[in-house]
């Protein structure tokens, strides 16, 4: 099957096998969006030349805008893991010390090598907090809404019907008045 035909196929099965397409056919549904989305390939790109799988992780929502990364990191200490944050990436790194280089194992089982793992936080997610218990770090997350993104209702004015020269007055004019007032 040709890259054309995939192409063909994934427009008409949503993310189907052989998805790929350019950010031009998403512009009808999703205006403005071309940066992040173009931001998303790149990641992709080169988040999937290397997948990391140590040390293994959890992402927890905890409330609507509250998460928490927890890394399992038994064997570090507080001051051989580091956390930083640059360009909009949550970077986790562990350092080791080379002890055991010495030591003669008949089984080495328990990985004690470095390790970073990153995450693309949204520009609206703060890190909060970190803590390490029992070789869990946890890093606490929140994500700040600005007020003029909050979903807000908007009301919808009326606007008086005009009234014509016949001396007809609008409701809105007729329920100010004092009925006392008035020409019979």
């Amino acid at each position: 099957m040709t890259t054309d035909a995939l192409n063909a196929l994934a427009n008409t099965f949503a993310f189907g096998p052989g998805f790929k397409f350019g950010t031009k056919d998403l512009d009808k549904f999703f205006v403005g969006f071309d940066e992040p989305f173009n931001k998303l390939a790149k990641l992709h790109d080169e988040v999937a030349k290397n997948i990391p799988n140590y040390p293994p992780y959890n992402i927890k929502k905890v409330d609507d805008n509250k998460y928490v990364v927890e890394l399992a990191v038994a064997g570090f200490g507080k001051s051989d893991v580091e956390i930083t944050f640059e360009d909009g990436k949550l970077i986790v790194a562990g350092k080791t010390a080379d002890d055991n280089e010495n030591e003669n194992f008949i089984y080495k089982g328990i990985a004690n090598r470095a390790f970073a793992r990153t995450f693309v936080l949204n520009d609206q997610v703060e890190i909060q907090n970190a803590e390490m218990l029992n070789g869990m770090l946890k890093i606490f997350l929140e994500r700040i809404i600005p007020e003029h993104k909050k979903a807000k209702k908007i009301e919808i004015n009326e606007k008086p019907a005009k009234s014509k020269s016949s001396g007809i007055k609008p409701m809105g004019e007729l329920l100010m008045e004092d009925p006392q007032d008035r020409d019979l």
